[in-house]
């Protein structure tokens, strides 16, 4: 597929999953912009990208994830640049092992994984509509399959484990999805959301090292991790699919908590009140 005067976000691009999906949009035509909080990893990541693919338009603009406001100053600096966006791909992820809290103060798991997405996606709404045929991906993980949204300590204060914390986020990618995608319907936008497969990136590096010594064999490189995403960025056989989770570049059934309308509905209620929308 020629994405040849397409706009596209990719969030998280600097390493892994993320890295592989910016060169693989921008080797088909596309201006990507890559939402960038360390500018030194910009400028390098816009070499190699370059190096690659002389051609490939990379526009590097400043996003701190883990805060509102930057969020916030970075969609205003978009749209002032921008008056199309095409593809939206939510690919950041953060995995931490101890409970630190963002610049908000929220959980940083929740906050980055979770919240910045749903704040990102809804500020750029209008902008995706007006580009239509558009689409948003959402990078999630089979992680949500023991997750469970625990709105009576969200932040996990009372109980936090970053297994726990990590799963909630995931499965909140997918129940925000779902919410999504029944908001977007007859808009023009689709929404779908995808496991990556077991990848080895930067996110593995706080694991136990006996856990990542025994995993190394069955991890996925970057590249192929990337697969999935590149497929519901710009596959023609997925144009009218939305609300659905792959993996393999197929569509799987989730876990049955991320099925649940009540708890889809709550969360975005929830997820509202944090970012001030």
């Amino acid at each position: 597929m020629n994405l040849q005067g397409k706009v596209c976000i990719v969030t998280g691009a600097t390493s892994g999953i993320g890295k592989e999906t910016a060169k693989a949009i921008a080797a088909k035509g596309a201006t990507v912009v890559l939402p960038i909080r360390d500018s030194l990893k910009g400028d390098i990541l816009k070499d190699e990208i370059l190096k690659q693919n002389p051609d490939a338009i990379i526009d590097l603009m400043h996003c701190n994830l883990a805060s509102f406001d930057s969020i916030r100053n970075f969609v205003r600096e978009f749209k002032i640049k921008y008056d199309k966006l095409h593809l939206l791909i939510n690919n950041a992820g953060i995995w931490e092992t101890k409970r630190n809290l963002s610049e908000d103060g929220v959980e940083m798991n929740f906050a980055v994984n979770h919240l910045a997405p749903f704040l990102l996606t809804n500020l750029l709404l209008d902008t995706l509509k007006d580009s239509s045929p558009a689409r948003i991906v959402n990078v999630s993980s089979d992680a949500h399959r023991t997750g469970k949204i625990n709105f009576a300590d969200i932040e996990l204060e009372k109980s936090f484990s970053s297994f726990k914390s990590y799963s909630q986020s995931k499965l909140a990618n997918i129940l925000f999805t779902k919410k999504l995608s029944q908001l977007l319907k007859g808009k023009g936008v689709t929404v779908n959301c995808l496991h990556p497969g077991v990848v080895s990136t930067g996110l593995f590096e706080k694991m136990p090292r006996l856990v990542t010594a025994l995993m190394k064999p069955f991890m996925l490189t970057p590249a192929k991790g990337a697969e999935t995403s590149i497929y519901l960025a710009t596959s023609p056989e997925v144009e009218k699919t939305s609300g659905e989770y792959f993996a393999k570049k197929k569509p799987k059934k989730p876990a049955p908590e991320a099925l649940r309308q009540d708890v889809a509905n709550k969360l975005w209620d929830v997820s509202e009140k944090y970012v001030g929308l």
